[in-house]
């Protein structure tokens, strides 16, 4: 929560505005340079947003989550490996794990139940924020290179949140061709992704 407030009144007073390549900005985060962090909130909340939002489903809710997805971030900053995958992914994959934790945690699932049907029917072009100004990398148009049936895996995955069980169920196959699927789908993604670095 601290963070944000820093952000709004960083915004009230800007400084001259820095462009940080990928290493350098997780260089100023592991410092705990709240310019750093800035950048970060500046350049990756939108796309971050849209993730979190396509889970939850709500705009509620994505606002709390997607404060507690910057505070992760920051606290465990010095856990990214860049052997391991971009800051990018890493950065979606806390995102897409806390709106998760957060749609199954118990405060969650008590207020969805006292709260009126209404309040939890989605609209998906009210909602939707798949337009230039958070899609900063152009993912949906390296999404669409991949094939149907893979491009569904990773939305239903990354996306809704479903878990490998749930996809097999969903899609009425069996778990160990959702697996491999899956896996060439992510295969073929890192291959596309090379193009973006």
């Amino acid at each position: 929560m601290i963070f944000i407030l820093f952000y709004y009144i960083w915004k009230k007073y800007p400084t001259i505005k820095t462009t940080y390549s990928e290493e350098q900005l997780i260089v100023l985060l592991k410092e705990r340079n709240e310019t750093g962090f800035h950048h970060l909130y500046d350049n990756y909340s939108g796309a971050l947003y849209g993730v979190i939002l396509r889970i939850v489903q709500s705009k509620e809710y994505t606002e709390e989550v997607i404060q507690d997805v910057f505070v992760k971030i920051w606290n465990s900053i010095h856990q990214y490996d860049s052997s391991k995958g971009r800051f990018y992914t890493w950065m979606i994959n806390i995102a897409r794990n806390t709106a998760i934790d957060y749609l199954k945690s118990k405060s969650f699932q008590n207020e969805l139940k006292n709260q009126p049907l209404p309040d939890f029917v989605y609209n998906s072009k009210e909602l939707s924020i798949t337009n230039d100004s958070s899609d900063y990398i152009g993912f949906n148009n390296v999404l669409e290179s991949l094939e149907v049936d893979k491009q569904e895996l990773i939305d239903l995955a990354y996306y809704q949140g479903y878990t490998q069980n749930e996809i097999s169920d969903k899609l009425k196959i069996p778990l160990g061709t959702v697996k491999t699927k899956m896996r060439n789908a992510l295969i073929k993604l890192k291959d596309l992704l090379k193009d973006y670095q």
